[in-house]
Order: C-alpha cells, then sequence, then structure tokens
C-alpha cells in the first residue's frame, strides 16, 4: 500500500523499500544493456582517467546527471545524514529529551522545554545552561556538539548536568531518552476574545493539535489561523485538517498522477472526501497567507476557501502543487521526484509556473481561468492561493535596514543582545508571577549596555531605531514565556495582516458577514458572489 505524505514545501507519496524493489525489478529489455554500459564507463574513467576519481565520487555524478536531465526542481537524492534531517522537518519527531538550545552569553543555554517529554518531566527549565554531559566538560562546546550527545536511541539514558540560578552547585539528571515530537501547533485568546492558531508546518499530529486547540477555541467570536511561511508538510494530516472545517461528504482534495509503469497519457486520478462532522460549524474563520505558504498549507487554504468557509488575508501563496514520490534506495539514500500534481475540491491546480532558478514565470493575472463556489463566489485558478484580500507584510523602514546594515557589517551581535536580555527578563517576569512586557527602566538599561558595547549614539538615541528594539524585545520575552495572545497583541504594532483579520472578526457577526465586509473594500481580489 502506498503511503502519502508530504516533504517540506512539497507534497510527496513515499514507497516503502520493498516496493521500490518491486518497481526496480520490472525492466524493460533495454535497461541492463544501459546499466552495463554506464557500470563500465564509470569503471573505465576510475581506472584510467588522467585524474583519480574514485567510484564513489563518479556515481554521484551520474546520478547528479540523472537528476539533472529530468528538469524538476524539487528532484533530490538524500545522503543518509540529509534523509535523517528530512525526516525530523517533515515529523517534527526526533530521540532525545525534547530540549531547544542556543549559545546565549557563551553558554549552551536552553530556550525551550517541550511540554510532556523526559525534560520536563525532570523539571529542567528554561534559562538553565548545560555545563555537561555524561563523562563530558560541555563548558566549551557549541549547540551542535550538546545536541548530538544528548540526543540518541529511545530507551538509553544521558547523564545532563545544569548549571541553575540560584545553585551552589551543578545539578545531574539521569534522562531515559524518548521519541519527541515538537508541536507543529500553537494558539492562544487575544484581546476581543478571538481564537489565534500559529502552525508552522504540517508536520506529524499537526491535525491532533488543532483537534485540541478547536476543543478550547470553541465558542470564541472568530478564529484566526496563521499560515504564513509554513511549507507544508504529510498529505494525509492537511487532510484531516481540513476535514475538522467541513461537513461529511466534501471533497478535501484529488491528485492527479502517473500509475507507476503506466503511460503518462493515462492518469490516475484520487479523491479524498471528508469524514467527520465539523468540529466548529458556527465559527468565523479567517486564514492568513503568505508568498512563503506552500503545499500542505495550501491545500487547507485551499479546501476551506472553495467551501466559502473561510476568509484568506495577505499574500499570493507560494504554489506548490506538484505529487512527489520518495523511494527508499540501498545504503540509507531516498530518491524524491515529481510524479504529478494535486488540485483542490474545485479542480483549481495551485502548481505555479517558475524558471530553471524557480523564478515564477510571468504572466498576466486578469486571463486566468476563475470557478465559482456554491455561494457564487469567483475564485482565481492560477497557480497558489490568491488571497480574498491582498495585503502585503510590513517591512523595515529606511532608517531601520540603515541600522541592521550597520550593525551587520560592524560584526554588532544585536540578535544575540535580544535574546540574551530577552532571556533574563523571562525569569523575572515568571517570579513576579506577571505577563510578558519590558518595563521602561529595563529598557533603558539595555540600551546602555548596548551602547557600552559599542552601539552608536546615533542609533541609541534614534526614535525609530529604539521603537523598533522595544518591538524586538517585547516580542522575545513574550515568545520565550508561550504567551501566543501576548505575542499577537506586540505583533501588531507592525502586521497589518493579522492587525485587518482582527478588524474583521471583530467588526462582523458571522463568515457570511466576514466576506461581505472583505468583498467591499478596494483590495479584494475574488469576485462577488451572485445573488
Amino acid at each position: 500500500m502506498i503511503m502519502r505524505f508530504a516533504a517540506v514545501a512539497g507534497l510527496t507519496l513515499a514507497l516503502p523499500a520493498l516496493q521500490a524493489q518491486e518497481l526496480a525489478a520490472q525492466e524493460s529489455p533495454e535497461r541492463p544493456a544501459q546499466v552495463e554500459v554506464l557500470s563500465s564507463a564509470v569503471e573505465a574513467i576510475s581506472r584510467m582517467h588522467m585524474e583519480a576519481f574514485s567510484d564513489s565520487i563518479l556515481w554521484e555524478a551520474a546520478i547528479d546527471g540523472l537528476i539533472d536531465a529530468l528538469n524538476d526542481p524539487y528532484a533530490e537524492l538524500f545522503t543518509p545524514q540529509e534523509a535523517e534531517a528530512w525526516e525530523e522537518g517533515t515529523t517534527g519527531n526526533y530521540s532525545g529529551i525534547g530540549l531547544q538550545i542556543t549559545m546565549l552569553n557563551d553558554e549552551i543555554t536552553i530556550t525551550g522545554v517541550f511540554r510532556g517529554f523526559p525534560a520536563s518531566e525532570h523539571g529542567i527549565m528554561i534559562g538553565d545552561v548545560i555545563v555537561g554531559v555524561n563523562q563530558y566538560d560541555a563548558t566549551e562546546w557549541n549547540t551542535d556538539m550538546a545536541a548530538d550527545s544528548i540526543r540518541g536511541p529511545v530507551g538509553t539514558e544521558v547523564n545532563v548536568r545544569i548549571r541553575r540560578a540560584g545553585y551552589a552547585e551543578p545539578r545531574t539528571y539521569v534522562i531515559t531518552r524518548a521519541e519527541v515530537h515538537v508541536p507543529a501547533v500553537e494558539y492562544g485568546v487575544l484581546q476581543g476574545d478571538i481564537g489565534y492558531v500559529i502552525m508552522d508546518r504540517v508536520a506529524r499530529n499537526a491535525a491532533r493539535e488543532m483537534n485540541e486547540a478547536l476543543g478550547v477555541l470553541q465558542g470564541r467570536k472568530g478564529l484566526i489561523i496563521d499560515l504564513r511561511r509554513n511549507p507544508g508538510g504529510f498529505l494525509d494530516e492537511s487532510l484531516m485538517l481540513a476535514d475538522l472545517f467541513l461537513k461529511p461528504g466534501s471533497t478535501l482534495a484529488s491528485t492527479v498522477q502517473r500509475v507507476p509503469g503506466g503511460s503518462a497519457a493515462t492518469p490516475e486520478t484520487d479523491s479524498y472526501g471528508d469524514r467527520w462532522p465539523a468540529l466548529v460549524p458556527d465559527l468565523p474563520v479567517v486564514i492568513l497567507v503568505d508568498e512563503f505558504t506552500a503545499s500542505g498549507a495550501e491545500i487547507l487554504a485551499g479546501a476551506l476557501q472553495d467551501y466559502d468557509r473561510a476568509v484568506v488575508l495577505g499574500e499570493r501563496t507560494f504554489g506548490k502543487g506538484v505529487v512527489q514520490t520518495v523511494m527508499n534506495l540501498p545504503h540509507g539514500r531516498r530518491l524524491r521526484f515529481t510524479t504529478g500534481s494535486w488540485l483542490t475540491p474545485l479542480g483549481r491546480s495551485l502548481q505555479r509556473d517558475r524558471d530553471r532558478q524557480g523564478m515564477p514565470v510571468g504572466e498576466d493575472v486578469d486571463t486566468l481561468p476563475r470557478v465559482a463556489t456554491a455561494s457564487g463566489r469567483q475564485l482565481i485558478s492560477g497557480g497558489g492561493i490568491f488571497p480574498d484580500l491582498v495585503i502585503a507584510d510590513d517591512t523595515l523602514t529606511t532608517t531601520e535596514q540603515e541600522f541592521i546594515r550597520a550593525t551587520n557589517e560592524q560584526e554588532f551581535p544585536l540578535g544575540l543582545r535580544i535574546a540574551e536580555y530577552g532571556l533574563s527578563l523571562v525569569a523575572l517576569r515568571r517570579a513576579e508571577g506577571a505577563r510578558p512586557g519590558v518595563h521602561a527602566e529595563e529598557f533603558e538599561t539595555w540600551m546602555r549596555q548596548l551602547a557600552a558595547e559599542g552601539l552608536g549614539a546615533e542609533y541609541v538615541d534614534d526614535p525609530q531605531v529604539r521603537d523598533y528594539l522595544l518591538w524586538r524585545l517585547d516580542m522575545t520575552v513574550a515568545q520565550r514565556m508561550g504567551d501566543i495572545g501576548a505575542e499577537a497583541d506586540y505583533r501588531t504594532r507592525r502586521d497589518p495582516v493579522l492587525t485587518e483579520a482582527i478588524r474583521l472578526i471583530e467588526t462582523t457577526m458571522s463568515q457570511q458577514e466576514l466576506f461581505g465586509a472583505v468583498d467591499a473594500q478596494p483590495g479584494a481580489t475574488q469576485g462577488p458572489r451572485g445573488g
């Protein structure tokens, strides 16, 4: 049976090793001769070329040439190490204890502890510093060395020595490693009683995590789902996510792909249907997208848009609508290549044409076809999801751009100083039992520290730069404290897309009114509904 899932930024089909071997066995009569010619060529060059090349280099070059001949920008051969990283990126799973670590103040500092996993259960806290792993002193290590040492097979033990503020001596924890899952969904409640969900990828268990979020957020005035910079993920998770919002029997998506070994002129079409009742059938929904929203995230946005179930705000999405196959190869390698395409419920192909450099091919949007939803709403069909209301993300001012450029040129560690000071404020807020925030005197103290370290007075005294730095610091504290509501409040200072989504929900009472409010605005891209 074919297992369907998606790579980051691309839907894929995964073929188990046995099935890959079966496909390889379906050889045409010419294949053995071609393989023999290629093998002989590699051997001859390896033995006789004036430059000495190893067999491994020559075979890598041969495979690279094969992939290049496909003219498929998403085809790729993974080494065992790349395959492992790909697996972790698409699933959010790895074997370890559930920590996020960052080098702060030249120390390996714990900046995240995942709830429900071994580190959290042992009482390890944000702000702790790792000084040893097993029998080794880790005070001179970098984060990669620490991560590699802490990770290991599930069920095995690792000794982690922690230095914590207020304790004279390091504390040692003996922790049993487990399968760790990094959550893909975060959620909270904004001012105005609006639910807010951030989903950064469509990883394993994303649908379960969204189901949990909806259970908490149902009954709110509305729901905002932020899919910006979401590169996609597993196909089945994308379908289950859409299933949470749509009625049973609804078509969630369909794929058109070549039957293995068959003619490309006779593709196979699969459709995926909704099976479960909508969890929040009456909750008004707004989805936020941008140019980096891709693949499985586009499936979710496209399905809800096709059924008039959500208003989509932001910028046109990436347009990644191809189906890819991932095959296990010998010696831990994996091969990924394109085998088909997928469509939204109304048959919109979301694959956007691009050149060999990956840049979108020019087009006249006014000439692209339209499809009509059940309510008569006209949607653009031409690669990617076109938002119902186009709103560009905020950009840095000229002063802010010059400031960042200058700090980079001077190699001033601005990002590091924001992270370090933000983490110290997290400890203070938690000790106070207070919400995230930066007090005026704390900000001034920090600015004096930056000046003492070499940040020029022309920046320290510039109101625009100060406002920008305060915003960055506020955001850092809120993120480190895991307060999604506070983070969103700070984000709206510089996020016109989220700000407009909040305004729309606050000023309407239903999904129908949301569409009416959007259709009346100059930036609306989709045609109004018929009467």
